[in-house]
């Protein structure tokens, strides 16, 4: 006969009802885990349950296990940080004949805008960095620059999803849904995949930038902020209010198994089942990974969360850095966000513009590097730095220091996971215009990334509308071989 307590409920009952149901369903989910409930079909053709998260073994032997992506959204201008063009000093309003393609059209001629910041070399490379990044100049001994990277759009938002999916249409899955695919996670009480944005807005074109595409939504980002609730979607649908912990679960499975098999479109509906059981498994896990006051004084210091003007990007890298420790595969975090002078586009004043996006970004980057270096983690951890495009030698309008677009050649850098130091990497031309030495393509970037990771960026492939596709595309990419160790 089964034991009541005062409340006339056996101890099962009290178990699964406690709590508002939620012991019983930490309970549920760990049995089913190991096979206990079935797949809570009647069916039992039905294939069981397998997570798609599960982690996966590389192809190859990986340098790097984690990424955590800077994305300077809207445009930093190379030759103003990381590309010395020594000759466009003295130049400044002078007309010259460039090609210029940016959101303005097609030019052939233009008026230079000199950089606005003197440029001295750091470390035992001798690289030479603008002074909009005294802390990151430290760090250039850690860094790869590549200086010729291409990308086929000027306009922000086809480029930006070229930068994240390879494409400039969207519907395709984004870099961190294809390692997530790739590899899998190893910590299933977290997301696989976080993407962190700038307080001031989200960028162009949104979600469509961390989204799975055609995958699963499984594999597309969960958005984390940075205080407050991190998740959200903390809470039970509408649809399931009033079901029992365990059938709400055991629906939800069996919805998501079927958007797996049948790859259904309704992928409003599957990101939602994806990221209402993540919420649950998060309940207890997410709290402690997102809690900043476990770190010391001197740690939150060194990210600039003592500033004003540095405490929220620094608090996003810190938290990145926390997170790739508890094994959350890819972090991307935005640096700008809405429009205009909110985020790195600086068609008018180039000065103001990146003297703001630069302080607020110097000291937490190259405290990212440090601390990762201090743990022993940069060695796993790769950091990729840099925006959909960089910008123009010569003034988009008449009067003022603004640029426009320029996707014929800017700098992207990465640090850590199996990069080489102290080094760069092809080159523009004497204004930085374009690349004219070993230029590079988005794609080469991507290959790179995967190759890093242990994937092979031509044999990572997901069958979709009667293609074998991968994030380099049907004709392939070789990764930058001479910047990886």
């Amino acid at each position: 006969m089964a034991v009541r307590n005062f409340c006339g409920r056996t101890r099962r009952e009290t178990l699964w009802q406690s709590g508002c149901g939620f012991p019983g369903l930490a309970l549920a989910s760990l049995l089913a885990g190991d096979g206990f409930h079935g797949t809570g079909t009647a069916d039992e053709t039905t294939p069981a349950f397998r997570n798609p998260l599960a982690p996966q073994a590389p192809l190859v032997e990986p340098r790097a296990k984690n990424v955590i992506f800077l994305y300077m959204y809207g445009g930093p201008s190379q030759i103003d940080t990381f590309d010395y063009k020594p000759n466009m000093y003295g130049m400044d309003g002078k007309t010259v004949d460039v090609k210029t393609f940016g959101r303005g059209g097609h030019r052939n001629q233009g008026r230079i805008v000199e950089p606005r910041w003197k440029f001295r070399q750091y470390g035992e490379c001798g690289k030479w960095v603008s002074d909009l990044f005294p802390h990151l100049a430290q760090k250039v001994d850690d860094i790869a620059f590549i200086h010729s990277m291409t990308a086929d759009s000027p306009i922000h938002g086809s480029a930006m999803l070229m930068m994240n999916s390879g494409r400039i249409l969207s519907g395709h899955p984004c870099l961190g849904s294809w390692v997530n695919y790739g590899l899998g996670s190893v910590n299933e009480n977290l997301p696989g995949f976080v993407v962190m944005l700038d307080p001031r807005g989200g960028p162009i074109s949104g979600a469509k930038n961390w989204s799975s595409g055609y995958m699963p939504a499984t594999y597309q980002a969960s958005v984390m902020r940075s205080s407050g609730s991190p998740i959200l979607d903390l809470q039970p649908p509408q649809e399931f209010a009033g079901q029992p912990q365990r059938r709400m679960l055991d629906t939800l499975r069996q919805l998501n198994q079927q958007h797996l098999q049948t790859r259904s479109d309704n992928s409003s509906l599957a990101a939602r089942i994806a990221s209402y059981e993540l919420a649950w498994r998060m309940q207890s896990s997410a709290p402690e990974a997102v809690d900043l006051s476990q770190e010391t004084q001197g740690t939150q210091q060194l990210y600039g969360l003592d500033n004003p003007r540095s405490e929220k990007f620094g608090r996003q890298c810190l938290l990145a850095r926390r997170l790739v420790e508890r094994g959350v595969r890819f972090v991307q975090i935005y640096s700008g966000g809405a429009h205009n002078d909110d985020n790195w586009d600086a068609h008018t004043d180039m000065e103001a513009n990146h003297n703001l996006h630069a302080a607020e970004t110097d000291r937490p980057m190259a405290a990212l590097i440090h601390d990762l270096h201090e743990r022993g983690l940069l060695q796993d951890t790769l950091i990729v730095w840099g925006g959909e495009f960089g910008r123009q030698p010569t003034a988009e309008y008449a009067k003022g220091s603004g640029r426009d677009h320029n996707s014929y050649g800017f700098t992207v850098w990465m640090a850590g996971g199996g990069i080489k130091g102290g080094v760069s990497y092809g080159g523009t031309d004497e204004l930085g215009s374009r690349a004219v030495d070993r230029e590079c393509h988005v794609k080469h970037m991507h290959a790179t990334i995967l190759t890093l990771l242990g994937l092979h960026p031509e044999k990572l492939t997901y069958y979709f509308s009667g293609l074998e596709n991968s994030l380099v595309g049907v004709e392939g990419a070789q990764p930058l071989w001479d910047i990886m160790t």
